[in-house]
């Protein structure tokens, strides 16, 4: 009854191979056509390469991650009929490999976001942050975005700029150089780093959103998934999309996905069960607000993909990385809640009941400190993360199987 263990794999260029993956026992890949630009098709042959290269390793490809959609498709641009038919066209393509979900998020210009891709943690081990003041020095008196002031309250300016102030040129650099390009680039980022002025483009991307709040924004999604949901149901796909990171505004952007009532209003706008949600426990737990357990009892029939990873949420609203179990959120409650959602699609007869999940990020340690991995996806740390989730989802599934027998933990360890 386990849900299916998967890993995110970025092609033959990963440092962690296919070969690697089959003996952690990975059942399931996470993966995409990393090497096709965004907004042009993905041809049947390219796919079945992957696919097969995957399942000579005894795994199957589970979720692509992702079908980018294109910043045209996001603003609606003139471009934006090509895109979508090609859009189409490649879920088709993926229906006919018998790849059936995909992960994709529809977040302007910046697809995630941390200020510190080194930040030391008390073991030694190494992961990212977001520092909310440091970020809105970047935005305010680094990228020198008009109007961003305003965008955020007067104490934390007032932080930022005290941050900025200590900040070599240097510093402020790199700064904007890892939020803007090395985040972003092995992930489908808007801007690589062959750009000569990173900035200025930026800014030239975030200009285009100007005239798009976030009911505007909404309806654009809408009109993708009303374009695209009817073709993934013909070819027995399922959209999941990923929620914002960090789930509230930055760089004067909307958000559409990142609380509650972004998924009541997601599903009303397009009821299909094929439009649905990958629950991203790290991005949501970002937004102190969010009760994780009831975002999963509310959209549990839309799940189609997990991820799962911990945050430190500070007072300001800033967070880092801390790992997979331990943080601000109780692990042990989100993987039974994702366990007894299991257990009813297979009491329901569904077809669903393998739901993938994946080690979302994971520390540094040991000895990731020699290999150049992409940020957040170290060998060793998620491969930690791994093996502490599949013994936190087998120990509670033992529990579920005969739950009620007296010689078996209560459910009640769980609920206190």
């Amino acid at each position: 009854m386990a849900l299916e263990k998967t890993w995110r794999w970025f092609g033959e260029k990963d440092l962690v191979t296919l070969d690697d993956l089959q003996q952690m026992g990975v059942e399931g890949v996470v993966t995409a056509l990393h090497h096709i630009p965004n907004g042009e098709v993905w041809p049947v042959e390219e796919i079945l390469k992957v696919k097969t290269a995957i399942e000579k390793r005894g795994m199957r490809w589970s979720v692509v991650e992702s079908l980018p959609v294109s910043e045209g498709i996001k603003i609606c641009s003139n471009d934006r009929e090509r895109l979508i038919a090609n859009y189409q066209q490649s879920v088709r393509n993926l229906g006919q490999c018998g790849i059936d979900t995909i992960c994709y998020n529809f977040m302007p210009v910046l697809d995630w976001a941390r200020t510190d891709l080194h930040f030391k943690l008390k073991n030694g081990g190494e992961s990212m942050y977001f520092d909310f003041p440091t970020f809105v020095a970047f935005d305010v008196f680094i990228l020198k975005r008009p109007g961003a002031e305003t965008d955020y309250p007067a104490e934390i300016v007032e932080k930022a700029k005290a941050v900025f102030e200590k900040m070599t040129e240097q510093q402020a650099d790199e700064l904007a150089y890892n939020i803007i390009v090395v985040t972003q680039g092995f992930i489908d980022g808007v801007i690589d780093g062959s750009v000569a002025d990173p900035k200025s483009l930026f800014l030239e991307f975030i200009d285009r959103y100007k005239n798009i709040g976030k009911e505007q924004l909404r309806n654009y999604l809408k009109a993708f998934l009303d374009d695209v949901i009817p073709v993934a149901e013909e070819a027995g796909v399922k959209l999941a999309i990923h929620p914002d990171d960090p789930p509230f505004p930055v760089l004067g952007l909307p958000r559409i996905i990142g609380q509650l009532d972004d998924y009541e209003w997601l599903f009303k706008a397009n009821a299909s069960p094929n439009n649905g949600v990958t629950f991203c426990a790290g991005s949501l737990s970002a937004r102190k607000e969010n009760d994780l357990l009831e975002v999963i009892e509310k959209t549990r029939e839309r799940i189609h993909f997990v991820h799962l990873r911990n945050t430190l949420l500070l007072d300001d609203g800033s967070f880092y990385e801390s790992g997979h179990l331990s943080g601000s959120q109780n692990m042990m409650k989100i993987m039974y809640a994702l366990l007894k959602e299991q257990k009813r699609r297979i009491q329901a007869g569904r077809s669903d009941v393998k739901m993938p999940v994946r080690p979302d990020h994971g520390i540094r340690i040991m000895d990731d400190y020699k290999y150049d991995y992409n940020p957040g996806y170290p060998l060793i740390g998620r491969l930690k993360g791994l093996a502490e989730l599949d013994g936190l989802m087998h120990g509670i599934e033992f529990m579920l199987v005969d739950e009620g027998e007296p010689n078996y933990i209560s459910a009640q360890t769980i609920s206190r």
